[in-house]
């Protein structure tokens, strides 16, 4: 009789250990550039709303496992992170970043506390200007203080995301853009939301300087020789010589020409009329240009002068 009742013990004790939930895996990992926070996630999990708020929780995952505004929300080992597939990848999302809403989740909902939400209220929001120092509580102030009159509609669920389980969840970052934008049309509401972008879509596309080069080269025609021009100097510094052709232009041909001045009405007087001289300086200044006429010129003018001398 005893051995019949030890294998009854023995047989209850085996079903108890052996009934565990296989709702979610949870592990550590990390991956680049998107994050693998190892939440693991097999099916599509329950969201429950939270009341009161616009947010969804799951109460059956062992983690700080949230929706809201069209992301998941998850928060490990102090740290936050989103993503728009209920398995992600997933991307950090600082502090300063973080909606309003996802800071005022009350702490029951919290499926796995970390160590320093002990002692503090259920029914309330964490202090997360304790966690996050003075600096973070002065600049985002009055983020515990809303009316609860005001809260907005909650997001719609992705319920679509159903139907990828397991080998078919798509694990491309680029098929699960694709396959979110056909099938969800909800746009966020949220500023903090709206901002949130994917680390590393801007690296995908190559600078477009570099590819303008590349196309010029490409269009340039066959036998057309190879001329690289030289860079464009940054702005504040000035050009400096350059080197000159091989072939030199003539001395007088390597500058401009100089332009003759335009003769302004005013100045014609002063340049073609000379200052009036003395009667004595008027009277060398005749006889040195006697002097410096020809000779036949200079005698017939002569003889003109003695005959006019007769005469008197």
């Amino acid at each position: 009789m005893g051995k019949i009742r030890y294998g009854i013990v023995l047989l209850v004790l085996l079903l108890c250990c052996s009934v565990t939930p296989v709702s979610a895996q949870v592990s550590i990992g990390i991956g680049l550039p998107h994050v693998s926070i190892g939440i693991n996630l097999p099916v599509f999990p329950e969201l429950v709303p939270v009341p009161g708020y616009p947010v969804y929780y799951a109460p059956r995952l062992n983690a700080n496992y949230f929706f809201y505004d069209g992301l998941y929300w998850v928060f490990l080992d102090g740290y936050w992170y989103a993503s728009d597939w209920y398995n992600g990848p997933w991307w950090v999302v600082e502090p300063e970043d973080l909606p309003l809403f996802i800071l005022r989740i009350p702490v029951r909902y919290y499926r796995s506390p970390p160590p320093f939400f002990r002692g503090w209220r259920p029914e309330a929001p964490p202090r997360w200007g304790r966690h996050w120092g003075h600096e973070w509580e002065q600049h985002r102030k009055g983020w515990d203080k809303w009316k609860r009159s005001s809260v907005p509609a909650r997001a719609p669920l992705p319920v679509y995301q159903r139907s990828y389980t397991g080998d078919r969840y798509p694990r491309r970052v680029e098929e699960q853009q694709s396959l979110h934008s056909q099938q969800y049309r909800y746009q966020p509401r949220d500023r903090n939301v709206r901002q949130q972008v994917r680390p590393g879509r801007e690296q995908r596309a190559p600078a477009p300087v570099q590819r303008g080069r590349e196309d010029e080269r490409g269009m340039r025609a066959p036998g057309t020789p190879d001329v690289r021009r030289p860079a464009p100097l940054p702005q504040g510094v000035e050009e400096g010589p350059r080197r000159q052709q091989p072939y030199q232009a003539p001395p007088q041909q390597r500058g401009p020409a100089p332009r003759e001045p335009r003769e302004q009405p005013g100045a014609v007087q002063y340049e073609r009329q000379a200052p009036p001289r003395p009667q004595g300086q008027e009277q060398r200044f005749q006889e040195r240009e006697r002097m410096q006429e020809p000779r036949g010129r200079g005698q017939e003018r002569f003889q003109e002068e003695e005959r006019g001398r007769e005469r008197r």
